[in-house]
């Protein structure tokens, strides 16, 4: 079994997205709530960017003890001085330094040729290494990037002293079986990659891969997975944390990979990060979305309450979630509206239950939602031999609290 490093970029790449920005004050609460969850990297910010950025990283080197505190520099020295001392607070600090490798953004966007590039990837590890000795690597745009020419830089750095070798999709644009491949091929070519040098992986979700592709790097022999709570990131995201804590638990059978995260604690993270940057996820996200334990099928419903292990691969308790909902609406059946009255303290005839069914199936076809509140309210309405569900048709809104009254 294989220890699976879990660097949580959060912080960093996460805030990036529009709309994500943190104070200080947020980012040091989300670093509390990392380390209780129990990550093993978490990656500060970028203290070039800004003043703000460069304390933010500074105080939560200095009160952040369990976990390594990482800080972004682009492969300047400027860059590599201020990481350096935004975290030499730290019980553990490492700088991570990255350069563009692929050739559209050598010559579009940095102006330089490979040459240059081999000699400014070198320097920057050397230089960084002054003021840790975790010193972390990535070649930017690395599965756009010629493959000699990946396994050249990465040879640079690692003889530069880089301890961790990050190999970024940063456009989320290789496949799993493609980037599988690539891993390989360089774990063969560059002496000590995959083995005391660590190599990473760290990808973005263009084409909604960012996971897949992380644990096809795992496969190839990645021992560190970068990855943000809720998948938050540049355009699309990056792989999702928790859907990649999960996969590996929950498929222990297929998989010789584990990480140290404490699961329990992915729904409460997931939820103190959306009350922060006022972002929710979607709600059929997977692991932390509102649906993730919701059944609404009828058939599902009637599964569930026979044996959860019919339709759930995870219980909510797991993941630290709210309980399963049997969700009430014009697909569910009879099981589960039983078993909601019978949770009220009711137990309805087979007539009661049919006509109930009936009220239920008018609300929900007028997206009026079936609260606990309008099934009492449905219950006396039926108990006193009222009209039907049609004389409420005109009723306009999505709470059914005074409807059957």
């Amino acid at each position: 079994m294989a220890r699976i490093t879990v660097f949580d970029t959060t912080l960093r790449d996460g805030e990036q997205s529009p709309g994500c920005t943190m104070t200080p004050s947020e980012k040091l609460r989300m670093a509390h709530q990392l380390e209780e969850l129990g990550v093993d990297v978490i990656e500060a910010g970028f203290p070039i960017a800004s003043d703000t950025d460069f304390d933010a990283v500074g105080t939560i080197a200095r009160e952040i003890r369990e976990p390594v505190i990482a800080a972004l520099a682009r492969a300047t020295a400027g860059d590599i001085d201020r990481a350096g001392h935004a975290v030499e607070g730290a019980r553990r600090s490492r700088i991570h330094t990255f350069i563009a490798t692929s050739d559209i953004h050598l010559e579009r966007k940095l102006g330089i040729g490979r040459e240059e590039c081999l000699e400014r990837a070198a320097a920057a590890v050397a230089r960084a290494c002054r003021f840790t000795d975790d010193v972390e690597f990535s070649a930017e745009d690395a599965t756009r990037t010629d493959l000699d020419f990946l396994c050249a830089v990465i040879t640079a750095a690692v003889e530069a002293g880089a301890t961790t070798v990050n190999i970024p999709d940063t456009v989320g644009y290789t496949f799993p079986a493609e980037f599988r491949d690539t891993l390989r091929e360089l774990v063969a070519r560059v002496p000590g990659l995959g083995g005391e040098v660590v190599l990473s992986v760290h990808c973005h979700d263009d084409l909604g891969l960012a996971v897949a592709n992380s644990l096809a790097g795992l496969d190839a022999g990645a021992r560190q997975v970068e990855c943000t709570i809720n998948g938050i990131g540049e355009r699309a995201g990056n792989a999702s944390l928790e859907e990649i804590v999960m996969a590996l638990k929950v498929r222990a059978d297929i998989n010789e990979h584990f990480t140290e995260v404490n699961a329990e604690e992915l729904y409460p993270t997931s939820r103190l990060l959306s009350e922060t940057i006022g972002v929710m996820p979607q709600p059929n996200k997977a692991i932390v979305g509102d649906n993730a334990f919701a059944h609404a099928a009828g058939i599902h419903q009637h599964g569930m309450l026979s044996d959860r292990a019919t339709y759930e691969i995870m219980t909510p308790e797991t993941v630290g979630a709210p309980p399963t909902q049997l969700v009430l609406g014009k697909h569910s059946g009879r099981h589960a509206l039983r078993h909601r009255y019978e949770k009220l303290g009711h137990d309805l005839t087979h007539e009661e239950m049919a006509e109930a069914s009936r009220y239920c199936t008018d609300l929900a076809e007028r997206r009026i939602d079936v609260t606990d509140e309008a099934l009492l309210s449905i219950l006396r309405r039926i108990k006193g031999g009222e009209g039907g569900a049609g004389e409420s048709r005109g009723v306009q809104g999505r709470s059914a609290d005074r409807v059957y009254r």
